[in-house]
């Protein structure tokens, strides 16, 4: 079986196992208990110390619903290699220190027929917007396999095409790795960030990379929302400025249940 290794453990959370179970669920039991049943959900992806507790919001409304859902469709943008479309890996399943989580093979194999994706190990091998959830997901549900993508330039439309396949019933879940704003003082990226969040909540699908690292899957994510007539509910914004760094150059984060 070929296996995706981490790249990032030891630097955007704990490479040790028990260090990383525990601070995964202290985040998670530490979040507010609230009632929602998510299809899916939009989260950030820095290192734990800084967006930690606003994923954990999201993650902590799977409690009544990890019984059911036995596939996670992954979507994040691409920090590290220029890419046109969307790219699945090769492998076969992805390895964090907590356990290895098998890949839906079979699903993927049928959307590798979509000419806005190709295989691109590449575009995973070093990729953490995508990496960083799968220690929340191996946490918060039980048996699951995961189809991770990675979305560079890609429409709205092409993304939604995608997830619109993908969608499935009440065993799927889909989850959009997204921080906001980026390296503003920490006033301008408060006020930039609440006027993202307006237009996540009025289901824009025109959100640009100055908005939103992982504008490309929101995107599309949105666009499927708004054909479908689902709500978005806004959980937690904060930045980096609000959990543990300076308050002179901070990265915005947001969490939001789509359903």
């Amino acid at each position: 079986m070929i296996i995706r290794q981490p790249a990032v453990a030891g630097t955007f959370y704990p490479d040790s196992p028990s260090a990383l179970d525990h601070i995964v669920k202290e985040l998670v039991s530490d979040a507010k208990s609230r009632d929602f049943s998510p299809k899916a959900l939009i989260v950030p992806h820095a290192g734990f110390i800084y967006s930690g507790p606003v994923a954990a919001s999201a993650y902590r409304l799977l409690d009544s619903m990890k019984e059911n859902i036995r596939r996670v469709v992954l979507l994040g943008p691409s920090h590290r290699v220029p890419l046109q479309g969307m790219a699945l890996p090769a492998c076969e399943a992805f390895s964090t220190p907590l356990s290895t989580i098998p890949l839906d093979t079979e699903v993927m194999e049928e959307i590798k027929a979509f000419s806005q994706m190709q295989i691109l190990d590449k575009a995973h091998a070093y990729e953490h917007s995508l990496e960083v959830q799968c220690p929340f997901l191996q946490t918060c549900l039980d048996d699951f396999k995961l189809i991770p993508i990675v979305v560079g330039d890609a429409s709205p439309l092409a993304v939604a095409e995608v997830i619109e396949h993908l969608w499935g019933g009440e065993e799927t879940l889909i989850i959009i790795s997204s921080d906001l704003s980026h390296y503003h003082n920490y006033e301008e990226a408060c006020y930039r960030d609440n006027q993202t969040v307006k237009q996540i909540e009025q289901l824009s699908s025109n959100l640009t990379g100055g908005q939103a690292c992982g504008c490309y899957p929101l995107n599309g994510m949105l666009k499927v929302a708004q054909r479908r007539g689902m709500d978005v509910i806004t959980l937690d914004v904060r930045n980096s400025g609000d959990t543990a760094g300076d308050k002179n150059r901070v990265v915005g984060y947001g969490a939001f249940v789509i359903q």
